[in-house]
Parts: structure tokens; sequence; C-alpha cells
């Protein structure tokens, strides 16, 4: 069930996530990217990669860890995005970000992304954001660009034979590195 489209801040609230959130996540996860439920967003990876894009041990891994946290983006109580972030010495990683299929297009992104960044900024006192995305996501790369992410050039290789990260349905993917100082 999707909800109209969110074009306010002030209509979003912002937590982190729990345990408890673990099933949810994964399903929004899972939905921004992979199978035919993804093409209705333009994130979609499902012409790249089959498989799963995560699962419950791995969303656990990262609540897990006590250098990051997943931030959970909420309209009237239901979860409608997310992301992970990690302490990294003087930067965060930002990744797992996912904005549910049927709101994406309408802002919510731009929205999210920002608070990341000044959640990260003021609450770790980083001054880079960093993220990999698949290098052939010429779209996706470009949408970063205009939020001020910039291509480093700096690739690793996709980890092929390891289902956890999805089925590749091309050869030769590779992670680039972007960065933004924040």
């Amino acid at each position: 069930m999707d909800i109209a489209p969110i074009t306010a801040r002030a209509e979003l609230t912002f937590r982190d996530a729990t345990e408890g959130d673990v099933p949810v996540l994964v399903r929004l996860v899972e939905s921004a990217y992979r199978g035919d439920a993804s093409r209705a967003g333009w994130t979609t990876e499902a012409d790249i990669l089959q498989g799963q894009r995560t699962d419950p041990d791995g969303v656990r891994e990262v609540l897990a860890d006590p250098s990051g946290r997943i931030l959970v983006a909420e309209r009237d109580g239901e979860p409608v995005a997310c992301c992970q972030l990690e302490h990294r010495g003087t930067a965060a990683y930002f990744g797992m970000f996912a904005v549910r299929p049927g709101l994406q297009g309408a802002g919510l992104g731009k929205v999210i992304i920002a608070e990341a960044e000044r959640t990260v900024r003021e609450g770790w006192g980083v001054s880079e954001m960093h993220m990999t995305v698949i290098s052939v996501r010429e779209e996706l790369i470009a949408w970063y660009e205009r939020r001020g992410y910039r291509r480093t050039g700096e690739l690793t290789p996709f980890p092929y034979g390891d289902e956890r990260f999805g089925i590749p349905q091309l050869d030769g993917l590779t992670f680039e590195l972007l960065v933004k100082e924040l």
C-alpha cells in the first residue's frame, strides 16, 4: 500500500532503527532495488542484479555495530525510507539507502540524504560523507552528483559468488566511491 507523495520535511519523523524494525527494513530495501516491485521506482537494480539486496542477518549486523546506525524516515508512524550511517574516523559511510518505490521521485530522497548529512556532521563531527555505487548506475550517480557528491574513480570489484549481495546479470560490475565534503 503506497501513501500520498511526501513533499514537506515536516511530514517526516526520523529515528534510529531497532531490532523490531528488521523485517520491515528488509522488505523496504528489497522493494526499492530487486524484483518487479522495484520497477515502480527509478532506483531498481532488477536488470543488473537478481536475488537479494540484503537479509535479516545483514540488517542485524549493521544494528549491532557500535559505529553505525540505520536512520528510519517515517510518515504517520510508517517507515517509508531508511539509510545506513557508519562512523569511519573523519568520514561517515552512507549506505542501504531505500525509499519506497511508489514515493520515489517526489523529493523524499533529497530530504533523507540531507538529514543523514546533518546527523553525521552534528553527531559525529565528520567532514565527509562516503558511499559506494555500482558504477553502471549512471542515472543514480548523476542524482548524487546533483546533491554535491563527486566521483573519485576509486573502484572496488563486486563480490561475485557471494549471493548475499545479489546475483549479477552483467560481467565486470564494480563499485565506485563517491565523496561529499560536509
